[in-house]
């Protein structure tokens, strides 16, 4: 029996389009997505990537149409680093969530300052004491720990 390229190639393009039909899809609300997210992040904490761990939790993915999901950084430096643990994240949320078309892409944050979610008390009271100093007042006055 005599194969030829064209065979080959067609049987090649026919594995191809039954591996890709049995890719799972199933849909996931942004909760499931949250607590998958924060798992992975807690997972590079322990294996020693803070810098990753700190733009994974600060802000929550986008669920942008067609299950791609955008990672807000601040600076060029964050996604120099994050852009080749990326695929990773990918492969995890796949599995997790059971759905094969999830991309993540990257994206800068035109003004840091705003939309920040505080990574711990200490940091919240900061910028509430900005707003209004006599909190100092208070904290010195009842010496209270806020480094909770």
């Amino acid at each position: 029996m005599r194969l030829s390229i064209k065979q080959m190639l067609e049987k090649e393009k026919a594995l191809k389009n039954q591996s890709s039909e049995a890719l799972p899809e199933e849909n996931y609300t942004p909760d499931r997505l949250t607590r998958v997210w924060r798992q992975y992040a807690f997972q590079v904490k322990d294996e020693g990537k803070e810098t990753f761990y700190n733009a994974l939790v600060k802000r929550d993915p986008l669920i942008e149409k067609n299950d791609i999901l955008k990672l807000f950084v601040e600076n060029q430096i964050q996604v120099d680093y994050i852009t080749p643990l990326l695929n990773d994240l990918i492969s995890f949320l796949r599995n997790s969530l059971k759905n094969h078309n999830i991309n993540v892409l990257i994206e800068l944050i035109e003004n840091p300052a705003e939309d920040v979610k505080f990574l711990n008390g200490k940091d919240k009271f900061e910028v509430m004491a900005k707003k209004n100093p006599e909190l100092n007042t208070l904290k010195n006055l009842f010496n209270l720990d806020i480094e909770f």
